[in-house]
């Protein structure tokens, strides 16, 4: 199947498309390939085109190459889709509306076909490993908060035997990743000095590193908290900036070699949640995701090692935190591993008027149900085994196997 577009070329090879162009002597290259974006009035690079996989089936991973239409593959993953939402940004006009595999592929995309092509060869292309752990299945990450304030469990892991009794707990109920934090960034926190945080978080993380063989992430904004868990073993950096807090976390993060967790927020912990404001908060945080990706490719980390995490909660009110939630399969179009966290937190207590954070724990579990139906890769939660035993009905009901818990999912 090829197109032909005023000097452009879309070949397709079995599944999946790729791009070739030269589009007015503009050429950008990505890891995948040639994407192409528009400048908005500020100056910062911005899709006009987007594509939100929708139609989940179950992904046997068996079918011949020509069995396209049936459904397309998402992320090496459980899933594939059937359909697409096409989102298209004109300015501050945005149009959304349903379409078809066969449709998208026989469409006639114009000045879209480099992006759109760019974006659905994102879809279909399987993750990397992240430290070692495959992206072929939902995999769940432990809350290990050692700090006096955090919204759901301040104080009850501060020291360092009750947070390494906690992290070992977690890993028993089935956690594959175990994040701790020595900073609490929810909203109104105040910023936590760098030596202290050091104090709260690098005993658990020494003493969990011989205890454990579970990854190990570190939840910081702070390049020498970076520094010094990496090399006190550390898998994973989780910041909940995006690399963009400390002018050296991005160089840092780039010398450790370590995979990276960029979440979207805006603004500082302290304020950010007075008054968001997005012109469409879905695809403004994909922008911004995009652009901290290409930042990050820039400074010499590979895209196989990045997560991106669209940040709910974080500058962002009830009504965007819920436009997110249920659109989150859009972020698989940026080629990493996709990470929810939702757990407790508040818009489940808006949603549901319950005001103590650990009585959210059916909420918790919704929304990481909600997130892993979209092939969303990693949730982030505080009751891992709840979570755990929900996946795995989940998955026992997708495929009508209960195979599907024990074997690798390809």
């Amino acid at each position: 199947m090829s197109w032909y577009q005023s000097g452009r070329e879309i070949v397709s090879r079995g599944r999946f498309f790729f791009a070739k162009a030269w589009m007015g002597g503009l050429q950008l290259t990505t890891g995948r390939g040639i994407y192409v974006q528009d400048h908005n009035e500020a100056g910062s690079m911005q899709r006009s085109i987007y594509l939100r996989p929708i139609g989940f089936i179950p992904n046997g991973g068996k079918a011949s190459e020509e069995e396209v239409w049936g459904g397309m593959p998402l992320a090496g993953g459980p899933l594939a889709f059937t359909a697409l939402e096409i989102i298209e940004r004109n300015g501050a006009r945005v149009e959304r509306r349903m379409t078809g595999l066969s449709e998208f592929f026989e469409r006639d995309w114009g000045r879209h076909t480099l992006p759109a092509s760019d974006l659905f060869e994102a879809l279909g292309t399987p993750r990397s490993r992240i430290g070692g752990l495959s992206m072929d299945r939902p995999r769940i990450m432990g809350i290990v908060n050692v700090t006096p304030d955090s919204f759901s469990d301040g104080g009850q892991h501060d020291t360092v035997q009750a947070a390494v009794d906690h992290a070992l707990r977690l890993a028993d109920e089935g956690a594959d990743i175990l994040d701790i934090g020595g900073e609490s960034t929810r909203p109104g926190s105040d910023a936590v000095a760098v030596d202290d945080e050091l104090k709260r978080v690098l005993p658990v993380l020494e003493a969990l590193r011989d205890k454990t063989d579970k990854l190990i992430s570190v939840d910081t904004r702070k390049a020498k908290v970076m520094r010094l868990a990496a090399e006190a073993g550390a898998d994973i950096l989780n910041d909940v900036s995006a690399l963009t807090y400390d002018p050296d976390a991005l160089r840092t993060a780039a010398e450790t070699g370590l995979p990276v967790m960029l979440m979207h927020a805006i603004g500082d912990p302290k304020t950010m949640n007075d008054n968001p404001v997005y012109d469409d908060v879905v695809i403004d945080v994909f922008d911004f995701l995009e652009r901290r990706i290409h930042a990050c490719e820039a400074a010499g980390i590979p895209r196989s090692k990045l997560i991106v995490d669209p940040g709910i909660g974080f500058a962002k009110l009830l009504h965007h935190n819920v436009a997110v939630l249920s659109a989150m399969s859009l972020y698989h179009a940026l080629g990493v591993p996709v990470l929810l966290g939702a757990s407790r937190k508040k818009l489940i207590g808006q949603l549901c008027n319950v005001d103590v954070a650990r009585e959210r724990v059916p909420g918790s579990i919704a929304a990481a149900l909600s997130s892993v139906a979209q092939g969303v890769q990693i949730v982030r939660v505080h009751d891992v085994a709840a979570t755990r035993q929900a996946i795995a009905v989940w998955m026992a009901a997708l495929f009508g196997d209960e195979r599907a818990l024990a074997e690798p999912i390809r």
